[in-house]
């Protein structure tokens, strides 16, 4: 499978990058964290690792570590605006449960 972006998430990332000046992309992982054990970590990426995939959807890579991408293959990554919040959004097919406030989930 794959991760993929949403357009608005494509657009949203494109332009932070531009506004940076550099980076090959953004990388999309997860980690041991919260009350469900694992939660979604998002940073750019500025060089590959050994182990990373890379994806690219609407002009924008998404790099992803192999023990990563067991938890969030599939994942689409989405950019929401909701009066005054806006953040991302993970749909993610793998996951059985999610915690109560949101910040972690369970595979």
């Amino acid at each position: 499978m794959a991760i993929t972006l949403t357009e608005p998430a494509a657009n949203h990332v494109a332009n932070f990058l531009k506004n940076r000046g550099k980076g090959l992309g953004l990388r999309l992982g997860v980690k041991t964290s919260g009350c469900s054990g694992m939660a979604y970590v998002l940073e750019f990426v500025d060089v590959l690792n050994d182990d990373d995939e890379m994806f690219t959807d609407h002009g924008v890579n998404i790099i992803v570590d192999k023990k990563s991408l067991l938890y969030i293959d599939g994942t689409e990554l989405d950019f929401v605006k909701e009066g005054l919040n806006e953040g991302f959004e993970f749909n993610n097919p793998n996951i059985d449960g999610e915690c109560g406030c949101g910040e972690s989930f369970s595979v």
